[in-house]
């Protein structure tokens, strides 16, 4: 179903690297500038209802990574917090996460912390912001928003270890052409509240009124795959039902979004020797 989905990875030369990166910050920048959007604001004033919570550790044992990366992981984490908390998104606007945090820099107080380049773990100021645009892609697709841009992460790095939510069900960011943005396409009015407790990033979407559906998210077709190359791709699709919020009938099972990976590690083999 998924073959031939994901190519060899290239080694691109750092001349490439470097303009490519330029050029796609430049068109960024433009497309926020000029580009027909109507931005959110933050409102502190609290919504009354709840549409959906969620709440993600902040600290995880990762092979060959310092827990320090994960400590100053927290830091930047509050910084960007801090730029986002209590954003309201009324009909017609648009979230986009890099406008609101900015580029983290050193002297933003942003320190060093855990990047992935190519499936590879390395250091770099306002590192571990990914698992704020995760924490806020999950809750978003779990509310009649649209999401506009999304971008999955190209590399599976580490193995299912503790993993509670599916494979693909979160949102990579990096600065600025790697955003996330949401649109309310609704007659709603959102509101995204976050907050860092000692354990946890808690995020959770309140609204003027309760919207008519509420979501399950789920994964399906989930496949791990040797590739002709050498390696390992994974791949799945993420699904959600749909229910009236009044009766708890079941509506609609609406396609979300699929994911295509490089694994960076074997897969898990069965009993039988089948990969999971």
């Amino acid at each position: 179903m998924f073959t031939n989905l994901v190519t060899q990875p290239k080694n691109r030369s750092n001349v490439r690297l470097y303009f490519g990166k330029k050029y796609f910050t430049l068109k960024k920048h433009l497309q926020l500038l000029f580009g027909k959007h109507k931005f959110a604001t933050v409102n502190h004033t609290l919504l009354p209802h709840k549409c959906y919570s969620h709440k993600s550790p902040l600290y995880r044992k990762l092979k060959n990574v310092d827990m320090y990366l994960q400590t100053n992981k927290v830091v930047n984490l509050g910084i960007a917090v801090r730029k986002i908390n209590n954003v309201t998104i009324k009909p017609g606007e648009t979230f986009s996460f890099w406008r609101m945090v900015g580029k983290p820099t050193k002297r933003k107080g942003y320190k060093p912390g855990m990047l992935l380049k190519s499936g590879i773990v390395s250091v770099g100021t306002g590192g571990g912001l990914c698992q704020l645009t995760n924490l806020i892609y999950w809750l978003t697709i779990h509310t009649p928003l649209t999401v506009t841009e999304r971008h999955r992460h190209g590399y599976d790095v580490f193995p299912d270890s503790n993993r509670t939510l599916p494979f693909g069900s979160g949102a990579t960011c990096f600065y600025n052409y790697g955003d996330l943005m949401i649109k309310n396409e609704t007659m709603y009015t959102f509101q995204l509240t976050l907050q860092i407790t000692d354990t946890h990033l808690e995020g959770i979407w309140l609204c003027d009124k309760l919207p008519e559906f509420s979501y399950s998210v789920y994964e399906k077709d989930h496949i791990m795959q040797s590739a002709f190359w050498g390696g390992y791709t994974r791949h799945n699709l993420i699904h959600r039902k749909k229910y009236d919020r009044i009766t708890g009938n079941f509506v609609d099972d609406e396609y979300v979004v699929e994911n295509h990976a490089i694994m960076m590690y074997a897969p898990f083999l069965t009993e039988q020797g089948v990969a999971e």
